[in-house]
């Protein structure tokens, strides 16, 4: 540390030096037996990737306990640990004077004062220029620090950001009532309420922002005829929940402002249309938003705006497989030849998987084009066409000019036509290795739902290697998860879904140690006891005796006996397995994939 840098930092303060070294903070957890020094490895470079906090990913990919995280930062950094709490007290006016943003993008936050001092909550007490920012925020004042983890700063802020954001969106909802009101009493049409209107520029902005805050996947704008409030929805972790309603006079004005974000046309409301938009947060962060308008009753048009925010692929070894099931999903990647589906309804997790599958085997030896529709997740190497089928370019059109340039693989966005799975099929019989989404219910739903489609049995036989289905179930919260023992009635239905023979080769009998897990509900979780996701996954590997089954058009038991004697897990029983291993509730696997 510079001469300068240490005489901004008295030896009052109660932290020591800033002590910079490479030893990583939670090298602590590997000595007392919390995870492996690979894991660890592995953890950093993950967090470092998805530029993501690593106490985050420790404690949610690797399940390590909150207070052995503190432990480890406390013992690292000699200083207080301190853990958000909803009593705990913050002084509010010690942050009027600065920025929110600010705060969260450095990650510390003024707690309380004591005496003339100030308390702060810091994630890296050794940071110099964290600590020459804090000394200028408050000069002159003997400062005190605790370390933090960075979700529980942000956590902090939130609860004052939050406020702040409810009193703007009420001052703004406030505006639009006195201005619809005004214009009532002028007898003004509703016309005259326009998109460009100051409130609704920041009415859309803030839902934009806040649904980003809160991890939404969609936002629904849902207006109604007969003066009745619009609706404003999002959805999060798959289930959707009203955020706001919006007064009547204005549902004309914010779809028309949301569609020229988007680059729609604001005089068609007759027809469905669908755009992007490029929103940048106001800490600086851009992200892109997918939407689509659909006109409804009362001459009305809902929005539906989908928020695109992943940055790049993710690795097979996070999408948590199981170890079968991950082994071949590999060995099927580095097939020659031959048709990879991936089946699932909307929003189930078959182009995340797909892309990770595509990153494994990214190398410079091999050339891989994609049809996308539209182009979610982007990576080097990949030469990915966005498909547009207004001016003819269909995945069918795409396929056939991918097989003129030269492919080792080919990516297509879904295989929703007869015509498009004729041409993989022809792809993967002339030496190319086809990957492609179809929207079925199971793994040998898909092979019967192509074949209805009219694909040849004898051909489809050849080319088919492998068929992934999957779902996403909601995930217990980490924070509020707790261990309990179940009743054996819902031990008995565990048993009799999962299969009374295959439950006996897992060994585990009802006795007082048996365990299942469940969330309490608390303030990180909404009080839902539920927090993410969880994806479960069904693989049917084509095997000799599968394609003779598939070219005598067998029917779908056949098919599923067939593929549960060679080993295939169903979504069920992964499902169960990932209940046994505490990450998800017997209700959540129930209704996703359970007919």
């Amino acid at each position: 540390m510079s001469r300068a840098m240490r005489a901004t930092v008295p030896a009052s303060e109660s932290v020591q030096a800033p002590r910079y070294s490479a030893v990583n903070p939670y090298q602590q957890l590997v000595e007392q037996g919390f995870l492996q020094q690979e894991e660890l490895v592995l953890a950093t470079s993950e967090a470092v990737r998805k530029r993501l906090d690593l106490a985050t990913v420790l404690m949610e990919r690797y399940r390590i306990p909150k207070p052995a995280i503190g432990a480890a930062l406390a013992e690292f950094y000699r200083c207080p640990f301190l853990a958000y709490d909803e009593r705990t007290v913050m002084e509010r006016e010690l942050v009027k004077d600065l920025s929110l943003d600010y705060l969260r993008m450095n990650h510390w936050v003024p707690l309380r004062r004591h005496g003339n001092g100030v308390e702060i909550l810091i994630d890296d007490p050794h940071n110099p220029d964290k600590l020459f920012d804090v000394r200028r925020a408050f000069p002159g004042q003997a400062l005190s620090y605790r370390v933090g983890l960075r979700c529980d700063i942000e956590r902090l802020l939130s609860v004052v950001q939050g406020r702040e954001s409810g009193d703007a969106i009420s001052d703004i909802l406030g505006e639009l009532v006195s201005e619809a009101q005004v214009e009532e009493q002028q007898n003004a049409s509703i016309a005259a309420i326009t998109e460009n209107d100051s409130a609704i520029v920041r009415l859309a902005n803030q839902i934009i922002t806040d649904a980003y805050r809160r991890g939404a996947s969609d936002i629904h704008i849902e207006p109604y005829a007969d003066r009745k409030e619009t609706a404003v929805r999002f959805r999060v972790d798959g289930t959707c929940f009203t955020y706001m309603k919006i007064p009547a006079a204005y549902r004309r004005a914010i779809v028309s402002r949301l569609k020229i974000m988007a680059n729609l046309d604001i005089a068609e409301r007759r027809k469905p249309q669908d755009g992007k938009i490029r929103f940048k947060l106001s800490t600086g962060q851009e992200i892109e938003l997918r939407v689509a308008t659909l006109p409804t009753s009362g001459f009305n048009e809902d929005v539906v705006i989908r928020l695109l925010t992943a940055n790049g692929p993710r690795r097979l070894e996070e999408l948590e497989f199981s170890d079968r099931t991950r082994r071949l999903v590999g060995e099927l990647a580095q097939k020659p030849h031959g048709i990879v589906l991936c089946a699932g309804p909307t929003g189930s997790g078959k182009t995340t998987t797909l892309h990770a599958i595509l990153a494994s085997i990214n190398t410079d030896e091999r050339k891989i084009w994609t049809a996308e529709d539209p182009i979610e997740i982007t990576q080097d190497g990949l030469r990915q066409v966005q498909v547009h089928p207004k001016i003819g370019l269909t995945f069918a059109t795409t396929m056939r000019a991918f097989l003129r340039a030269d492919p080792d693989v080919i990516m297509i966005g879904e295989m929703r036509d007869k015509e498009t799975a004729d041409i993989a099929i022809e792809a993967s019989l002339t030496g190319h290795l086809v990957f492609s989404t179809i929207h079925t219910n199971s793994a040998v739903e898909t092979v019967v739902r192509l074949l209805d489609l009219g694909c040849d049995p004898f051909n489809f036989s050849d080319a088919m290697v492998g068929v992934l289905a999957m779902r996403l179930c909601k995930r217990i919260c980490p924070s509020c998860r707790e261990a309990y023992h179940p009743t054996r009635r819902e031990y008995d239905e565990l048993v009799q879904t999962f299969g009374v023979m295959e439950w006996e080769h897992l060994q585990l009998a009802y006795d007082p140690e048996f365990t299942l897990y469940r969330g309490q509900g608390c303030d990180a979780c909404n009080q839902t006891g539920y927090r993410g996701r969880v994806p479960i996954h069904e693989l049917m590997v084509v095997s000799d005796a599968m394609k003779a089954l598939i070219q005598a058009r067998a029917r779908t038991g056949e098919l599923l006996t067939l593929a549960k004697n060679e080993g295939m897990r169903t979504l069920v029983q992964d499902g169960i397995e990932k209940i046994l291993q505490g990450l998800t509730t017997y209700k959540q696997v129930r209704a996703v994939a359970i007919k």
